[in-house]
């Protein structure tokens, strides 16, 4: 490293001392001197050189070239920039020789904004809406209600009564789509209609219009609300129901959407509702978070690609554990929870398009003879 400043600092100068070594034929090393300065004295605090030019001829240009090789390779890694004399330059933060790095990769990512702060804000995992069902996530349910609903209205129509599990089966579906596709009643529409009305009026007149927040629910809407992050409802009800049920109990314009069962087309475990819903809210469906009480609801969220967090008040927790986070009470989370939920990225959900490819089977040869020995029989 010595050699190497000490021989590039002489360009463009006289060097003082240099030399060099080789090898001959038997392999000896020999040293050669290629410069010297010729006799020189001091006299009176001068240095007086007996002659006023070196004379070097070729060894200086040895000299010098290997100087510039050295210089070179000292300064290989440094890239120099030359500043134009206009001061309309780029400058370069070497993130362009790094494809891949930016833009960073998000979902969230809208190039129509050409506010940066905005597209900045976009891209956070601030930017996040909620989306919550209505019984048993908001307000207390009673799954018996349902239940009986359901086995008055087979009586009225002379059917035979549901058994549990078909019940548990058409939880969460629309009356319509429960009644033509599982129940198997009729498929006429203006019987599948007057069969729906008549079942929510016995529902309704069962529950009694009572309407009462479930244990943390309130707390946590207001916190939403104070955090302005955008909500939406929705519920297999109709929406004349379900806007009587929010004016009993006081929370008119907490939610942005309200999505209703004359809204789609199916219930769950279709995801028609969460995805409607995120259109409406304007937000994609990566960074919408369901609030749900079933495995139909996990089920429709996670096809939707969205989070969901789990409230166990008609199933116990271990049935719930397909969600992304399940939880007693609403007022547990708390908006760094609900941050973190939506930063993530699942593998399913960056799987979007991914088609997979199935084996060809083998074809079977139809037309292969067997020899059978007729003399055995």
């Amino acid at each position: 490293m010595v050699e190497s400043i000490a021989t590039s600092s002489l360009l463009g100068h006289l060097p003082v001392y240099g030399g060099s070594s080789c090898k001959n034929v038997l392999s000896e090393r020999k040293a050669i001197n290629i410069y010297k300065f010729p006799f020189r004295e001091f006299s009176f605090r001068k240095f007086v050189s007996s002659s006023s030019k070196m004379r070097l001829g070729e060894n200086y240009k040895l000299v010098k070239c290997q100087a510039m090789e050295l210089t070179k390779e000292a300064y290989a890694y440094r890239e120099e920039v030359q500043i134009p004399q206009d001061f309309r330059y780029h400058i370069d933060t070497g993130i362009d020789r790094k494809p891949g790095l930016w833009p960073p990769p998000n979902k969230a990512d809208n190039l129509g904004i050409h506010n940066p702060l905005l597209r900045q804000e976009r891209m956070g995992c601030g930017w996040l809406a909620a989306i919550f069902e209505w019984e048993g996530v908001l307000i207390e349910d009673n799954p018996d209600i349902e239940k009986q609903a359901w086995l008055a209205l087979s009586e009225e129509e002379g059917k035979s009564p549901p058994p549990a599990f078909i019940l548990r089966r058409i939880e969460g579906m629309k009356i319509e789509q429960a009644i033509s596709e599982v129940l198997c009643w009729s498929r006429d529409p203006i019987q599948l209609e007057r069969m729906a009305s008549r079942k929510e009026e016995l529902y309704q007149a069962l529950q009694g219009g009572v309407y009462g927040f479930r244990s943390g629910s309130q707390e946590f809407l207001n916190i939403l609300m104070h955090y302005k992050i955008p909500m939406a409802l929705v519920s297999t009800r109709p929406r004349k129901t379900l806007e009587t049920a929010i004016d009993a109990i006081g929370i008119e314009e907490v939610f942005n959407v309200v999505v209703t069962a004359e809204d789609v087309y199916r219930g769950k475990p279709d995801p028609e509702m969460f995805v409607y819903a995120a259109q409406l809210l304007q937000y994609i469906p990566e960074r919408c978070i369901v609030f749900g009480n079933s495995n139909q609801t996990v089920e429709a969220a996670h096809d939707a690609r969205m989070k969901c967090v789990a409230v166990p008040s008609k199933h116990p927790m271990y049935e719930l554990g397909a969600a992304d986070s399940v939880i007693k009470r609403l007022d547990e989370l708390s908006v760094v929870d609900l941050k973190n939920l939506a930063d993530r990225e699942f593998a399913e959900f960056r799987a979007r398009g991914l088609e997979l490819e199935m084996e060809p089977e083998e074809e079977d040869d139809l037309h292969a003879t067997v020899d059978v020995d007729d003399s055995s029989w």
